[in-house]
């Protein structure tokens, strides 16, 4: 039996751009997804998840998942969730085919996996991105090969990117695989300094469609050049953002996170709910505050060294949660394993 966890991300800067080559800076935050996995005698995978925003279950099956569970959160997203769990197996089992010569064809092996996840499914922070590295981290240790960090990035990015029918950006599978903050601009992927920064989350209990999200901005951006502009113009935030970061200048960083904010909502993926977080945190004194992540409903992040954003967010109609996220310098990392949860009925 084998642990391993990641941590999930909020965006200062650069969601949805990052997707047509602009650079992104995600930074990790100490919220993490626990992967435990264990080698079976057949070639079954059950996996059972415990989630902040899933009542627990259990799926057994072999190759593609059939039916969907019976908790409270959009098929599409358990659809996707069990998606990033047969890729990060498919990846797992390819880069220990890669290296071993002798013993039993890895695609003959199952495996019980538990996951744990004190992250949101679909929220903006990086949930998938996270169970994706920490599964692939897991699973390969559970069958003797140890990946570096910038391996275990790679393989969940191709695991995402298959998922996302294409969509994906290297952006979160690294940041959840190497920690801290990071930027990334198309296949170009490394860490930066950054100072500690006074993270506010805001959540309004909801889930935007990813795909959905991403699809309406790239018909946005195919249909009109002003839209088009506008991505671009996320694109030089963010390269205004990585000198502030390094200045440690967090006035402008908030200055410039507005800025984010404004060209996501005139590219149709924020919300009501967002809208107002956004402008709770704004009116508390914040620095700055935005949208994290694809939109449509789930966090925003705000900095803000005081109290005041993470009241005033509680008492904002439609937030269901509001947290302070330190930033988590580690990233994939493993941990001692656990017995897991169990289910009380398989689906």
């Amino acid at each position: 039996m084998t642990t391993s966890s990641a941590p999930g991300k909020v965006y200062l800067f650069g969601e949805h751009a990052v997707v047509y080559g602009e650079p992104a800076v995600p930074c990790a935050i100490e919220r993490r997804a626990r992967v435990t996995v264990d080698r079976r005698d057949d070639d079954l995978l059950r996996v059972h998840a415990d989630d902040l925003s899933l009542d627990g279950f259990t799926v057994e099956y072999s190759g593609a998942s059939e039916g969907t569970p019976d908790v409270a959160v959009s098929e599409s997203l358990i659809d996707a969730a069990m998606g990033y769990v047969d890729a990060a197996v498919e990846q797992a089992r390819a880069a220990v085919a890669e290296r071993r010569d002798d013993g039993p064809d890895p695609e003959t092996i199952g495996f019980d996996i538990t996951i744990e996840s004190e992250i949101p499914l679909g929220a903006g922070l990086g949930s998938s991105a996270a169970v994706t590295v920490a599964g692939i981290d897991a699973a390969t240790r559970e069958l003797g090969v140890e990946l570096s960090p910038e391996e275990v990035a790679d393989r969940a990015f191709r695991a995402e990117y298959d998922v996302q029918d294409g969509e994906a950006s290297r952006a979160d599978t690294f940041c959840s695989a190497m920690g801290g903050a990071v930027w990334v601009e198309g296949d170009e992927c490394r860490t930066i300094e950054t100072p500690d920064l006074p993270i506010v989350v805001g959540f309004d209990g909801g889930a935007g469609d990813t795909g959905a999200l991403v699809a309406g901005v790239r018909q946005l951006r195919e249909e009109y050049g002003f839209a088009a502009d506008t991505v671009e113009a996320i694109g030089d935030i963010v390269r205004e953002g990585e000198q502030a970061l390094q200045s440690g200048d967090v006035a402008e960083l908030g200055r410039l996170m507005n800025f984010n904010h404004g060209l996501l909502e005139a590219l149709g993926v924020s919300s009501r709910s967002l809208d107002r977080m956004v402008w709770a945190a704004r009116d508390a004194g914040a620095e700055g505050a935005k949208l994290t992540g694809a939109g449509g409903g789930g966090c925003v992040v705000a900095l803000d060294e005081t109290d005041e954003t993470g009241t005033a967010l509680r008492f904002t109609p439609g937030c269901e949660e509001a947290f302070r996220a330190e930033l988590d310098r580690d990233g994939v990392r493993a941990e001692p394993a656990t017995d897991g949860g169990q289910s009380e009925g398989d689906a």
